[in-house]
């Protein structure tokens, strides 16, 4: 089956160059201060137990600190996801033949492709968002990840990510040589996004049945557009035929660490977005309410507008409001599923928000698992105050708006119940109602 799609992309999931946002120079100003702000996330820990000699990178002739690194960060191999898109400012060494590699966890992404002078490695902050790193893949008696600023912002800080340091999962119609017809268009993939519409420019392994995606191969240039065939790359439990999988870590680009992967940069990006948005409304009304002589306790409408925007479109994501609706169960090619699932926490009836559906839905109890992450537990107590009732609402089923539609009563419940036994820091009401 062929498809064209006129003036428009196809959503698969890369980093890639997006103008600067006009505002996106506030978060350089107090009060959060990002170039100037000491880092507090999983890679300044790791380069602090490096300075102290309590952790030893292990350098290996083929993968350089890759796997060392890895194993320090307990990021599982089984996450890897390939592209093949010339995406990344390391594209001179990526090609179809030899794309690169992501590997991931909750909190960080490493990208690596061979031959490369560096791991380009991000981590979510709980104060400042998205830091970026680079770790030089020479070996060295003292490796040191190397935070960049200005030339990872001019790609990670744009309208697409609200302006905050973030990340962005694109998709483009790849050439031969893995450029992207850029005339054919760009969009963004999010959960939202049909599966007809990801991963071009990518490699995916595992099972999907009917449905189709832009994966695993190489587009036909148009005079105005570009054409794709989905039927060649469909349903590949593996890569070997398509390039020299040996050396990588595994033979697999597993669809479902793919899928997980689209879920959590977004969810990360809107988290940052809530805690700076309430840290910023916080300090422009501290400034109002000394001219005005006003309570410095109380919210104003203006605050409490802002931290409303942008809390509730965090909600609305993490619920997975629009999330596209599989058209046929997934499936993936590797250990991925189970590994990820088997992360816990669980609730006594051993129910968890990392189990996975992958038949109508990417998670059997549609809430992020990244409310329990460093990022999400370090939002400002406005914010979260919002987020925790606005939940409340949803899942109490007061708010009955036919968006949340897709919560079934009983999926509410189980959602509450998995909350209140494993998240420490809800509100009194949740218990009491």
């Amino acid at each position: 089956m062929k498809v064209t799609t006129v003036h428009r992309m196809t959503a698969c999931i890369s980093l890639v160059l997006l103008p600067l946002c006009a505002w996106a120079d506030r978060f350089e100003e107090a009060p959060i201060k990002y170039s100037d702000t000491k880092a507090h996330n999983s890679i300044s820990k790791l380069q602090e137990a490096i300075d102290a000699k309590t952790v030893e990178l292990e350098y290996d002739p083929q993968f350089g600190y890759l796997k060392s690194v890895m194993e320090a960060l307990q990021i599982p191999t089984e996450s890897q996801a390939m592209v093949f898109s010339k995406t990344s400012f390391q594209n001179r060494y990526i090609s179809p033949s030899t794309p690169r590699a992501i590997y991931f966890n909750d909190e960080v992404y490493i990208g690596t492709v061979q031959r490369g002078d560096v791991l380009e490695v991000s981590a979510s902050d709980p104060d400042l968002g998205t830091v970026f790193y680079v770790l030089s893949q020479e070996k060295s008696e003292r490796p040191e990840f190397l935070r960049q600023n200005n030339n990872c912002l001019q790609c990670h800080a744009s309208t697409l990510t609200r302006g905050v340091p973030g990340h962005v999962v694109r998709s483009v119609f790849p050439d031969k040589e893995g450029f992207p017809i850029l005339k054919a268009g760009t969009h963004v993939t999010t959960q939202s996004s049909p599966l007809k519409e990801r991963w071009g420019g990518w490699y995916v392994t595992g099972e999907h049945g009917e449905a189709r995606h832009m994966g695993n191969a190489i587009a036909q240039e148009l005079d105005r557009d570009a054409q794709i065939d989905m039927e060649s790359g469909a349903n590949k439990m593996s890569l070997e035929k398509m390039f020299d999988t040996s050396k990588y870590l595994t033979a697999h680009s597993d669809i479902v660490s793919l899928m997980v992967l689209e879920h959590q940069s977004k969810m990360q990006n809107l988290i940052t977005a809530a805690n700076l948005e309430t840290r910023m409304a916080l300090k422009d009304q501290a400034v109002m309410d000394e001219i005005f002589e006003r309570d410095p306790n109380e919210l104003s409408k203006s605050t409490r507008s802002r931290i409303r925007n942008v809390g509730n479109a965090l909600v609305d994501y993490m619920v997975f409001v629009e999330e596209a609706e599989l058209l046929s169960p997934i499936q993936g090619s590797s250990e991925f599923t189970q590994k990820f699932s088997a992360q816990g926490p669980r609730d006594t009836s051993e129910r968890s928000l990392r189990d996975l559906d992958l038949n109508k839905r990417l998670f059997k109890y549609p809430l992020s698992y990244l409310i329990y992450s460093p990022q999400f537990d370090g939002l400002p107590d406005e914010m979260k105050d919002h987020v925790y009732e606005r939940l409340w609402d949803i899942l109490s089923g007061t708010d009955r708006d036919e968006k949340y539609d897709h919560l079934s009563r009983r999926t509410r419940r189980a959602i509450r119940e998995i909350l209140k036994n494993t998240k420490a820091d809800l509100p009194d009401y949740w218990y009491e109602s």
